[in-house]
């Protein structure tokens, strides 16, 4: 669905598919699993009953539910993690590929590409797990320890892998953060709204309208770190901008700006006459943007092929 909306970037179409994916989740695993154990139950009174009795009919059915939360945290989360670090699928494609496909050492190096990180897949796992640890932080504590070892093996697994595995296709600057940020809010407000219900059911019902307060400093928070960072994340910043100009200064001191952005913009088949191809230089592989210690072999080999003729 996200490709076909004609997204200009990778990073933009791994946004708004990771947005989607996590409001399936969202409904499908969390909502899904909490609403419809009562609903089998108790499938009349559910259906019939005010709205204003659903937070307490949801609220009831949380503390129940954490049994299957804990199963699902060790089942999905942390065979996860085990099955990111083994990556049995990758290596049985490489050995299959290198068994009937490969001829050449330029087929190896495509056989061995690790590929890159999914984000759209592993950011909304992950906050959901955060949103669980949120929902049940003040209704059942024991779910925590299971949420903290996972973030514990996730932490280690994906940054090995990110620094020493995988190949990133872009550098978006950190543009996946005010999403990030807008679905920890939207946890932070659901977990909330839960709480209260709960109380609603318990000794406890007094203290609720105080809670009411929450969601609104929650939203208010939300809308001031908007107006106060999301600037940074989808506007270049000047900075930036004067040190960039500051080096054209240097390097190209006669440069007509005017001149140069009259046809800057124009493809040059339509600013006639000859022009001259560039050359094709891999910056990715001679100077990537995060320094990995995963080399290419072909890369490597023409680096001691070049120190060995300057040595020569």
């Amino acid at each position: 669905m996200s490709k076909i909306e004609g997204l200009i970037s990778l990073s933009s179409l791994e946004r708004r598919t990771a947005g989607r994916y996590y409001l399936f989740i969202l409904v499908n695993v969390f909502l899904g699993s909490i609403i419809t154990g009562t609903a089998f139950q108790q499938l009349h009174k559910f259906i019939n009953q005010s709205p204003t009795e659903i937070p307490k009919t949801v609220g009831v059915s949380i503390p129940m539910k954490a049994t299957f939360f804990i199963t699902y945290i060790m089942v999905d989360g942390w065979a996860g993690v085990a099955a990111e670090i083994l990556r049995l699928v990758p290596l049985i494609m490489f050995h299959l590929k290198n068994t009937f496909l490969v001829k050449t050492e330029q087929d190896r190096e495509q056989a061995m590409d690790p590929g890159c990180l999914n984000f759209s897949i592993s950011e909304p796992r992950i906050q959901l797990y955060f949103l669980l640890g949120l929902v049940y932080a003040a209704v059942t504590p024991i779910l925590l320890p299971f949420i903290i070892i996972f973030f514990s093996f996730a932490y280690m697994v994906f940054r090995h892998q990110i620094i020493n595995v995988y190949d990133q296709k872009y550098e978006s600057g950190a543009a996946f953060w005010p999403s990030v940020h807008q679905r920890v809010i939207i946890g932070l407000m659901i977990s909330q709204l839960l709480l209260m219900g709960l109380l609603n059911t318990k000794d406890f019902s007094k203290s609720t309208p105080f809670l009411i307060v929450l969601p609104v400093l929650t939203f208010w928070f939300h809308r001031f770190c908007n107006g106060r960072f999301e600037s940074a994340f989808v506007r270049f910043p000047l900075q930036e901008a004067m040190v960039k100009d500051t080096l054209e200064r240097a390097t190209e001191p006669n440069l007509n700006l005017k001149n140069y952005l009259q046809d800057a913009y124009i493809h040059p088949v339509f600013k006639g006459g000859e022009f001259e191809r560039p050359e094709v230089i891999d910056e990715e592989e001679n100077n990537p943007l995060v320094a990995t210690k995963r080399s290419s072999y072909i890369s490597s080999k023409h680096g001691s092929e070049l120190s060995s003729e300057i040595e020569g």
